[in-house]
């Protein structure tokens, strides 16, 4: 009896027009807008966006032919909003706070049409709260977009499964997935996952013709952006080989789906969220998984869209307490989903402090320009080690005017790169030994990294043999060091 008033309560619901993705939408929103500037603090990854979507057009263009192509769709988007809006930290971030709560309100609906309200409800409210999801909610970088498109493209999917529709669906469906592959082509593993989807529920032949056109389409356009890409794979070179320690992350989180899935009494040729949600989490982390055996990629923000899937199965099972509550108590079931929200975000708060604070990230290129500004004089140069430390000149370059960027022959947007590109050793050599001060910008001790280059082992070389530390300051992941002429 309780359970059917439930799924009358559910049903009443949905007559009185409340759309299920309000709520998910507007919490999303809410967390990210949270402590969105970070203290005004920009990290090393968001620095690239804030340079690069401060070029124009042909200078972004004429840099993806030798840096970074991966992301040019991302950073012509950000240049037309930095010239729409100006360059800020809410600009920067903001694009990935509503993309994430699109997302969100996309799970919301999925997890209503195959599991009920409550389901939906929960999935779309846990998706924001996933701390993985927190992090990328205030990241300039494009994953958050990605998820979106990975909760748009799953949602039409779900929606032609579940009742014959016109090709505009599947137009709309294959678009989806060739913007998600041009803002990051490892999205394309939510093929696979829909593909396992498809066979779960043994897919009318209709909607397999349909979605291998599709997504052969899809595959075509996004094919020579990977083609290119390739050409530019030593920029991935820093990542580590897989370790067994990497896979626990991934390990947890199949476990906790297998839980969801369990819940859900999954059965062959039915529809339902473990045929949906279990297939979008497991298949990108084991896909990402396997290909890190053929070269080490594994990052978690590259699969952060399967994240949806694990929210889906979080969904069904608040759900399933819903359901066993409302069997001994009516009136106390509509309180297990906001005690639920209570506890998490109780838990989480530390977390969720953390990652909204400027220390959770590598480093703080506005942290580090503001100490140039402070400790610089008339007539200093200045070193960067390594050259990519050159992004908190390119974001703040009010903070290094007058400083003589002695080591520079051509700057980073000229020369279509991030970093510029350098002297020969030996004319930095000759540069050095001129000067009577000079500033070195590096990694602070704890995140820097070997010197192997020549140039960066010459500059250190120098600076040990010809120069006397003046003073040396490290400030959030960044260390600013004056050295004066012996």
């Amino acid at each position: 009896m309780a359970v059917a008033t439930s799924v009358a309560a559910e049903a009443a619901d949905r007559r009185r027009g409340v759309p299920v993705w309000v709520l998910p939408v507007v919490w999303t929103v809410g967390l990210g807008l949270w402590g969105i500037s970070r203290q005004g603090s920009v990290w090393r990854d968001e620095a690239a966006t804030w340079q690069v979507a401060r070029r124009s057009s042909a200078e972004i263009c004429r840099m993806l032919e030798n840096v970074d192509v991966v992301h040019g769709c991302y950073y012509l988007l950000m240049h037309v909003l930095f010239e729409c809006f100006g360059a800020g930290t809410t600009t920067l971030r903001l694009p990935s706070v509503l993309a994430t709560a699109v997302a969100a309100g996309c799970v919301a609906v999925i997890g209503q049409r195959l599991a009920g309200v409550w389901a939906g409800s929960a999935a779309g409210l846990a998706f924001g709260m996933l701390p993985a999801v927190q992090f990328y909610l205030q990241e300039g970088r494009p994953y958050a977009l990605v998820a979106a498109g990975a909760g748009i493209s799953t949602l039409l999917l779900v929606t032609v499964l579940q009742r014959r529709v016109h090709g505009l669906r599947w137009v709309a469906y294959g678009g989806t997935v060739v913007v998600m592959g041009l803002l990051n082509w490892l999205s394309l593993m939510i093929l696979a996952a829909h593909l396992a989807t498809l066979l779960w529920c043994r897919a009318r032949r209709e909607v397999w013709v349909r979605w291998t056109v599709a997504s052969g389409v899809a595959v075509v356009c996004v094919l020579p952006l990977i083609v290119f890409s390739r050409s530019q794979a030593a920029q991935v070179s820093w990542i580590p080989p897989l370790t067994w320690h990497m896979l626990i992350g991934p390990a947890v989180l199949l476990v906790i789906g297998g839980v969801g899935a369990l819940l859900d009494r999954p059965r062959p040729r039915r529809l339902s969220v473990a045929a949906v949600g279990l297939p979008l989490l497991a298949v990108p982390q084991l896909g990402l998984v396997t290909a890190s055996l053929l070269q080490p990629l594994f990052l978690d923000r590259y699969v952060l869209y399967s994240l949806l899937g694990l929210a889906l199965l979080i969904g069904v099972a608040v759900g399933a307490a819903v359901r066993a509550v409302g069997r001994r108590n009516v009136g106390a079931s509509k309180w297990v989903l906001p005690v639920g929200v209570a506890v998490a975000m109780a838990a989480l708060l530390p977390q969720s402090l953390a990652k909204r604070s400027p220390v959770s990230r590598v480093d703080d290129v506005m942290a580090i320009a503001s100490d140039v500004r402070r400790t610089k004089e008339t007539g200093d140069a200045v070193l960067f080690l390594p050259s990519a430390r050159r992004d908190a000149k390119s974001v703040s370059p009010d903070a290094f005017a007058g400083l003589r960027d002695i080591a520079l022959l051509e700057s980073p947007a000229k020369s279509g790169t991030l970093k510029g590109v350098e002297a020969s050793p030996e004319h930095i050599r000759a540069a050095m030994l001129r000067q009577k001060r000079i500033l070195l910008m590096a990694d602070a001790p704890a995140v820097a990294r070997p010197v192997t280059a020549e140039r960066d082992r010459m500059k250190a070389a120098v600076l040990k043999a010809h120069f006397r530390v003046v003073s040396d300051d490290q400030v959030r992941g960044r260390r600013l060091t004056v050295y004066e002429r012996r």
